[in-house]
């Protein structure tokens, strides 16, 4: 099992060393242009917040597995964890706003010891919960198997990460016998309802790509998803959602251990989608780390870019008025949800 890159003490374990290869990367010999360029060229700078939508919380780093793209350099040495005081500083501030929809991902966040609790509260809040589920936890140990109906009971909307439909290609990315384990998992997922018609259990797939390329068309291959899983599987989902890597932590170390990086961000750049740009998920987000400090998006809370200007820093402090009235932070690694189709959490934004 690789490590993450905390543990291997490597250069781009500091947040500072990525952003600095971000900024000052070239690229066929010249500087690649500046994001913020490219939003005031079309009218988007500054990029500013749109109504609050989602509250998407990460309860820690800490993983069951170590997937070669993680954004996040989760794994299971990662021991970063939301405390219970936290959350109720969360919950505190969802109770003040119409926020409806609250997005919990790690890590893999069920391996938080409060994250049972923290769901429950969220839906005596009468908000919606999503979960970013890796599957393969469904099937880890005794303690989770019976997150499928635990996730029924709350109605929870489970968006799970499966990059492709091929033992091969997921294993590679995410590790030996993941696929295995994820079709396991979602055999017992539909085995409670989920993704089956009419039940109200909401299951979605996410994919992305396996190297230094875009994803395709989504709705081409939510089909191709939903014939193979079914026909060699029995297996049956929503949605696929694809999302665009982005350059950050173990994707970004993957890009310049095999020389990718330079011609992957220029791609990026020529793939600039405006109507994408105004659709980015950060404008409707907030984004709380583990620790309750505020961002942007979950790729600016791994780089450690904190919401910017007079918002409060840290969700003890939330105050939605001062968040609403706020420059969003940006950097290069921003044209990886801007490019093509666009990509958020939720899948192609255009």
């Amino acid at each position: 099992m690789i490590k993450s890159l905390q543990a291997r003490n490597a250069p781009l374990a500091d947040t500072g060393y990525q952003l600095t290869v971000l900024t000052e990367a070239e690229a066929a010999g010249a500087r690649l242009p500046a994001f913020g360029q490219k939003l005031r060229e079309t009218g988007l700078l500054p990029l500013r917040p749109t109504a609050l939508q989602t509250m998407q919380i990460n309860v820690g780093r800490m993983c069951n597995q170590v997937c070669k793209h993680c954004h996040v350099d989760a794994g299971p040495d990662r021991k970063e964890i939301m405390t219970r005081e936290t959350m109720q500083l969360c919950l505190d501030a969802l109770a003040q706003t119409d926020i409806a929809v609250v997005d919990l991902t790690g890590g893999a966040p069920e391996m938080n010891p409060d994250f049972r609790w923290l769901v429950e509260q969220i839906s005596a809040l009468g908000r919606r919960t999503i979960v970013r589920c890796n599957l393969t936890i469904i099937v880890a140990n005794k303690q989770y198997h019976d997150l499928p109906e635990f996730f029924a009971r709350h109605q929870v909307l489970v968006v799970s990460s499966l990059p492709h439909f091929s033992a091969g290609r997921t294993d590679a990315q995410r590790g030996e016998g993941v696929f295995e384990k994820s079709i396991r998992a979602l055999k017992m997922l539909n085995s409670v309802g989920y993704g089956q018609p009419e039940s109200g259990l909401l299951l979605d797939l996410v994919y992305n790509p396996s190297g230094a390329f875009l994803p395709g068309s989504q709705a081409g291959l939510e089909r191709e998803f939903k014939q193979r899983l079914g026909r060699e599987f029995g297996i049956v989902f929503n949605s696929l959602l694809t999302i665009t890597n982005l350059p950050v932590s173990r994707f970004l170390d993957y890009l310049l251990e095999s020389g990718n990086y330079e011609k992957y961000m220029q791609q990026l750049v020529d793939a600039y989608n405006p109507t994408a740009a105004a659709n980015v998920m950060c404008r409707s987000t907030l984004s709380i780390g583990w620790d309750g400090q505020l961002y942007d998006c979950d790729f600016n809370q791994q780089l450690d870019l904190l919401v910017g200007g007079a918002a409060p820093k840290h969700i003890r402090d939330f105050d939605e008025a001062r968040l609403h009235d706020r420059n969003i932070v940006i950097n290069q690694h921003c044209y990886g949800c801007t490019a093509g189709a666009g990509s958020s959490c939720g899948g192609a934004t255009t």
